[in-house]
Order: C-alpha cells, then sequence, then structure tokens
C-alpha cells in the first residue's frame, strides 16, 4: 500500500505544477503563493489531527523548534521561487531544474549528514544532472523582453532548487525527534507567515478583490493537490522505507510534461526529451538499493 501512495504522492504534486501555472496567469506570484498555502496549511493540520499527535507539541526541544523553522523559510523562499519562475517560463523548463534539487540534496547530506556516497547514487547525480541540463533549452525570439522573462524563469527556478535542497537538510534534522505529520504543519506555519509578510510589503493584498474565478478555482485546486501529495507522501512513509519514497516522489516531473504537454500545449524537443528520459533513469537508479 505504500508503493501505490507513494507513486499517487508523485501524481499530485505533478499535477500541482499544472495548476498553479494557470491560476498563476493573471495573479501575483507571492499572493498566489500565500493564498494556496492556506489550502496546505489545512490539509498539513488536518493530518496531525487525524494521527492525535497536536499534543506532542509541548514535547518538542528548542533545537528542534529551530531546524523546523528553517526548514519552514527555505520550503516558503523555494515555492516563492519557483511559482515566480513558473509564471514566467515554461513548466517544462521549470520543474527540471527544480526536481535537480535532489543532487543539492545528496551533496548536502553526504557533507551535513555524513550519508553515505556510492557508486550508484554518483551514476543517479550524473543522469539527472545531464539530463537537466539538456532540458534547460532558451529559445530564441525578436522580443527581447521575452528572452528576459525566460532568463529570470531560470534564474528563479535554480534558487528554488538551492532552498528545496536546504529544507530536505534541515527537515531530516528538525524531524528526528517529532512526529512526521506535526512537524510538517509546523513547517507550514512558518511558510504561511513568511508568504502572507512578503505579500503585505510588496502592498500586494489589496489585489485580492481582483483575482478572477478561473485564477481561484486553479488557486485551491493546487492547494489541495498539494495537500493530498503530502497526505500521501507522509502515509507512505509511516509504513515504507524513505530512500525508496522520496525518489519516486521526484518522478512527478513526468506526470508535470505529460500534462504540460495535453493542457498546456508545451512541447518538448528530441533534446529535452532525451534529458527527461535521463532525468527517470537517474531517479530510478537511486532506488537500487545496496
Amino acid at each position: 500500500m505504500w508503493l501505490v501512495l507513494a507513486f499517487l504522492s508523485a501524481g499530485f504534486a505533478g499535477i500541482t505544477a499544472i495548476l498553479a501555472k494557470i491560476g498563476l496567469r493573471n495573479v501575483n506570484s507571492n499572493l498566489a503563493t500565500a493564498l494556496r498555502t492556506i489550502v496546505v496549511l489545512l490539509f498539513s493540520w488536518l493530518m496531525v489531527f487525524i494521527v492525535g499527535s497536536a499534543s506532542e507539541i509541548k514535547d518538542i526541544s528548542v533545537k528542534t523548534f529551530i531546524f523546523l523553522i528553517l526548514s519552514g523559510l527555505s520550503t516558503g523562499a523555494s515555492w516563492l521561487c519557483y511559482f515566480k519562475a513558473l509564471r514566467l517560463g515554461d513548466v517544462n523548463k521549470v520543474t527540471p531544474i527544480d526536481k535537480s534539487s535532489t543532487v543539492l540534496t545528496m551533496i548536502l547530506a553526504l557533507i551535513f549528514l555524513g550519508e553515505k556516497l556510492t557508486a550508484v547514487k554518483i551514476i543517479g547525480m550524473v543522469l539527472i544532472g545531464t539530463g537537466t541540463f539538456l532540458m534547460i533549452e532558451k529559445k530564441k525570439t525578436d522580443n527581447s523582453s521575452a528572452d528576459k522573462r525566460s532568463g529570470a524563469s531560470l534564474v528563479y527556478a535554480m534558487f528554488s532548487a538551492v532552498f528545496a535542497a536546504l529544507t530536505s537538510i534541515f527537515g531530516k534534522i528538525g524531524i528526528e525527534d517529532v512526529e512526521s505529520n506535526l512537524g510538517t504543519a509546523i513547517r507550514t506555519v512558518v511558510v504561511l507567515l513568511m508568504a502572507w509578510i512578503l505579500v503585505f510589503a510588496e502592498k500586494k493584498q489589496s489585489e485580492i478583490k481582483n483575482i478572477d474565478k478561473k485564477s481561484w478555482l486553479f488557486l485551491v485546486l493546487s492547494g489541495f493537490t498539494t495537500g493530498g501529495s503530502w497526505l500521501c507522501y507522509y502515509g507512505a512513509l509511516k509504513n515504507g522505507p524513505a530512500s525508496i519514497i522520496a525518489p519516486i516522489d521526484k518522478l512527478s516531473i513526468v506526470v508535470t510534461v505529460a500534462f504540460s504537454y495535453i493542457i498546456l500545449k508545451e512541447k518538448l524537443s528530441k533534446k529535452a526529451f532525451l534529458g527527461l528520459v535521463l532525468i527517470v533513469a537517474g531517479t530510478l537508479s537511486l532506488l537500487i538499493k545496496y
């Protein structure tokens, strides 16, 4: 059952990118992130009350709280950069860069967590890194403004990957002494606060009244799919090995690319398709146990 939940988590995560892309078209990306995080927060605390771990808050140590907060801040920064990138660029180019956080996470885990670097991990990192490079295609256009937007989207996507990798490290340390669902809910509170602070700093809160029904629908749906992904992900972690579940979750890129082709009409070149194959192969190679 945990294996099914892991693949469902990847499916929901893949759909989230498409729903968010549509919902972001006419909305400031920071405001959109703040609004959808409200939905995610409800899901997070729903998980806490389902497993009955709310009473454990009083037992959390200062160290754990610090790393949970750092994890929340890095998660918020990653989301803000990711959805800014989605608003400016193509899903097919933004998502692979974001998913390259797997490589960064493995490197940081080697440095800070003392995890072993095996031959299989090296092969996986090379395949994922090469695949990501192949999928980053800068379209040549006659519109200098479009070129700048495309370049900016790649920069935001790279920052998203860096912050996502830091999230994994901070989260790994912070989640050790706390029930995982409760830890996730606490991090989400930090993400929500961070998102709304940025919204008010930019004075974008007044734009809420201008959001059309379609954008509202897709932003809320993207929040639900994110929550669904988290429910399945942590449901899988409860009964299955994290070393297998985490790489499966990264396969959400396949779902994202498929839906971006069907719904957003974003096509992959032969070079980009080869990159996708390498990313999938690299991710699957991480499932090999030694």
